[in-house]
């Protein structure tokens, strides 16, 4: 009988998986938190959403940046699947696809903050507040996946991670996965939201 290679990892292995989950879900709690504080001040707003003079967030970029990020999700699995079966070339085309997705969606974030602030300051008013910082925590767990990718991939190419070694590449692929999922919850409150 052949055992899989899930099951040969060490349970200390486990833990780690497991504290990334935890990680995770403390991460999605602060989403959350700023999420409905958004909707809050948002139904107890006298006027309109986003205020008067503000126009609606543009679609455009917004749904491209999206789909950057969710589509950095698949080399990610790939990259992860690639290596539970040995395949270290698939592991590194993965992460560097996956990285490079990743900074596509901060260098086109950053062209939305610089074209946005022409017109909305964080400090303009509540709405403003929210948008930067919903957008910047989001941004920042992007910055913060593509250093441990980085990580990741100086790694593979060291040869760290094998079918029955690869522990941190599917700790940090939850993170990933997690932020690429966050970032349609930001869309759908930030760009969308404002629309309904």
């Amino acid at each position: 009988m052949v055992s899989s290679p899930v099951l040969s990892v060490p349970r200390s292995a486990s833990t780690a998986w497991w504290g990334m989950l935890l990680l995770v879900a403390t991460e999605a709690a602060l989403f959350a938190v700023l999420i409905a504080s958004y909707f809050y001040l948002r139904f107890h707003a006298d006027g309109g959403w986003p205020p008067e003079g503000i126009g609606d967030p543009k679609l455009v970029r917004a749904s491209l940046m999206t789909s950057v990020l969710l589509a950095s999700s698949v080399p990610m699995a790939l990259a992860e699947a690639g290596i539970a079966r040995g395949d270290r070339r698939r592991l590194r085309a993965g992460l560097a696809a996956s990285f490079g997705l990743g900074a596509l969606f901060l260098g086109l974030q950053a062209l939305e903050y610089r074209e946005q602030l022409r017109e909305l300051r964080p400090q303009t008013d509540a709405y403003g507040s929210l948008v930067y910082t919903i957008t910047g925590a989001h941004a920042a767990h992007v910055a913060l996946g593509l250093a441990l990718l980085a990580w990741l991939q100086l790694r593979a190419w060291l040869g760290a991670y094998g079918p029955r070694r690869h522990v941190a590449v599917q700790v940090i692929a939850l993170y990933w996965h997690f932020v690429t999922l966050a970032s349609t919850v930001v869309f759908a409150t930030v760009y969308l939201s404002p629309r309904v």
